[in-house]
């Protein structure tokens, strides 16, 4: 039996009791423009993006939806790099950026399908928001819209219904515990007005028939660089939270608004948050913006629990005894088992050999003796008949290849005999053979006549 079994079962029975607002925190950051002189929205959706991992959000807990890559745009003046400030001292691209939706995969559908989580097996896990009735989510948004819409890649657009039902869903099924919605785009306080599901809190760049307007351009990229309501949203957020440890709230972040600064009223809704705007404004801006889980846990003591702790202890020390008496027998029994089988592996091998090994009498030795002799002399005979017939075969051949020489030199000099006595020697060099016949002699005279 293992150990951890047996602690299981007690480790989960003498837990102390806690309480969680929220365990996990998560970021969706949305730019719905695509082409160059859209420029300072997608510096808007970056610059969010460094704070929250700046403030320890991880990447696996960001979702980051890019609809065009302006950092490798050919109008770029400074390739591989998107900048939010004219002096250019951050590079919001860097080297350091995870992008889950890019170009044309940042569509309304996706953005439903993510918040919803209705997708497919197949979808990695990158590119779906895997938080829980105990996860605060920060859903941040830019682009261009009106009243109740905005754009998405001026192809289509998500209404203020449709991103409420998204939100009611997500509710519905145990998807988050608190969420800041905040939006940059012309209209944008119209976008959260149809929201109707509870602990939300939101927040927009403008109201009805108002426009989002940008901060500064930069000369050199030829664009403007940055919306003015993110500028100053980046401003409280860079200088007055410096880290997790912030006591800074998200009343303090709405109150730095002003008219002056955005050129627009920004609006801020706390009806949806249970408590209402008291509650909503002492969230704390890491609450959303930072990798913090607040953790409540009970520290109430009595005679009774600590009692229960002593017979804790004495139970894991007594089960700790158990296994360790166990392991010991375990171990005796296997190494038993083992000599025990080496010993009769050894006796079965033994028994063979004995089977094998016949004892030899002397009527056994002398019938093989008399084969052996038997063999021995077949062999000695068939090698004395196999070099008689290889004497008598050369014999047979020597004679056969004398009597042809013989033969021939006797028809070649009846041959040469016969030519002399005929009057007809054939010698090259006294009759060299003619190189041309009669007819072609005959021939050429008539040609050359």
């Amino acid at each position: 039996m293992k150990l951890t079994s047996l602690l299981l079962p007690l480790a989960l029975l003498g837990a102390a009791p806690s309480y969680a607002e929220h365990t996990s925190n998560w970021a969706v950051l949305v730019c719905t423009s695509r082409f160059w002189f859209n420029y300072r929205h997608l510096a808007n959706v970056l610059s969010i993006y460094r704070t929250v991992k700046r403030l320890g959000i991880p990447d696996s807990q960001i979702i980051l939806m890019l609809p065009d890559d302006m950092a490798c745009n050919p109008r770029n003046a400074f390739p591989g790099t998107v900048y939010s400030n004219a002096d250019r001292a951050v590079d919001l691209y860097g080297d350091n950026i995870e992008v889950d939706y890019r170009g044309y995969e940042v569509t309304v559908e996706n953005f439903i399908r993510l918040l919803t989580d209705r997708v497919g097996e197949e979808m990695p896990r990158s590119k779906r928001l895997l938080t829980d009735d105990r996860s605060n989510i920060l859903v941040y948004m830019t682009g261009h819209g009106g009243n109740e819409f905005l754009k998405f890649q001026d192809a289509e657009e998500i209404g203020a219904w449709d991103l409420a039902d998204a939100f009611e869903q997500m509710w519905e099924k145990r998807r988050y515990h608190e969420i800041l919605f905040m939006i940059d785009t012309c209209q944008a306080n119209t976008m959260y007005s149809k929201l109707y599901s509870p602990n939300i809190i939101a927040t927009g760049s403008s109201e009805l028939d108002q426009s989002s307007y940008s901060h500064h351009a930069d000369n050199d990229i030829g664009v403007a660089v940055i919306d003015r309501y993110t500028y100053y949203n980046l401003e409280f957020l860079e200088s007055e939270v410096k880290d997790t440890s912030s006591k800074k709230t998200v009343g303090d972040l709405f109150d730095s608004y002003s008219y002056e600064k955005i050129h627009s009223h920004a609006g801020v809704r706390y009806d949806l948050f249970k408590g209402g705007a008291d509650e909503a404004r002492r969230r704390l801006v890491t609450d959303f913006f930072g990798n913090v889980q607040n953790v409540e846990v009970g520290t109430t003591t009595n005679s009774s629990f600590e009692e229960e702790m002593v017979k804790l202890s004495r139970t894991i020390a007594e089960l700790h005894k158990r296994a360790e008496e166990q392991e010991a027998a375990e171990r005796n029994a296997t190494a038993s088992a083992s000599v025990n089988a080496g010993t009769e592996k050894r006796l079965q091998q033994q028994r063979k050999i004995q089977q094998v090994a016949k004892p030899l009498t002397d009527d056994n030795w002398w019938t093989k003796k008399i084969v052996g002799a038997t063999a021995l002399a077949g062999c000695a005979a068939l090698w004395g008949w196999g070099r008689i017939w290889r004497v008598w075969y050369e014999e047979l051949l020597r004679r056969t290849i004398l009597h042809r020489r013989s033969v021939s030199i006797s028809r070649l000099g009846s041959s040469r005999a016969h030519r002399c006595f005929a009057g007809h020697p054939r010698s090259n060099s006294d009759n060299p053979r003619p190189t041309t016949s009669h007819k072609q002699s005959s021939r050429v005279e008539s040609w050359g006549g």
